[in-house]
């Protein structure tokens, strides 16, 4: 039950910061960089599989390791801060390399939100892991 506890904990952080990031950045950011690159609309099924991959991810490689180890939130969001950086890294260099539009500044922008959004997400993960320890331990 911890780590359900802890893999919620990472989820909500990660699912409220990401949404008020897309809220505020993608008419700024994504849209007027992008444009004919974007779908029409969301598509749940994409996004739905990539929040439950990317949640397990955080829970699995940065902070599981992280409190097994004795650290807390300042541990785990390092290793978040890694995970992040490593991933949105992958997904904007990758676009970068094979799409003939993808400007750099948004490579540059979104690396350091899937940095940031990673760590905190883990650190959230930490706090719920300690909230979720048994009475006395």
């Amino acid at each position: 039950m911890r780590w359900v506890l802890t893999w919620l904990g990472v989820g909500a952080a990660f699912g409220v910061l990401d949404a008020l990031w897309l809220t505020q950045m993608f008419e700024r950011l994504y849209k007027p960089a992008l444009g004919a690159l974007l779908a029409p609309g969301l598509r749940l099924d994409a996004a739905g599989a990539f929040y439950l991959m990317y949640v397990t991810g955080l829970v699995l490689l940065a902070v599981r390791p992280a409190v097994l180890a004795g650290g807390g939130p300042r541990a785990a969001a390092l290793r978040g801060a890694a995970l992040g950086a490593f991933a949105y890294a992958t997904y904007d260099l990758t676009n970068q390399a094979t799409l003939a539009v993808w400007p750099v500044h948004v490579s540059l922008i979104d690396i350091a939100w899937g940095t940031f959004a990673s760590a905190t997400a883990s650190a959230a993960g930490a706090l719920a892991w300690r909230r979720a320890a048994p009475r006395g331990a």
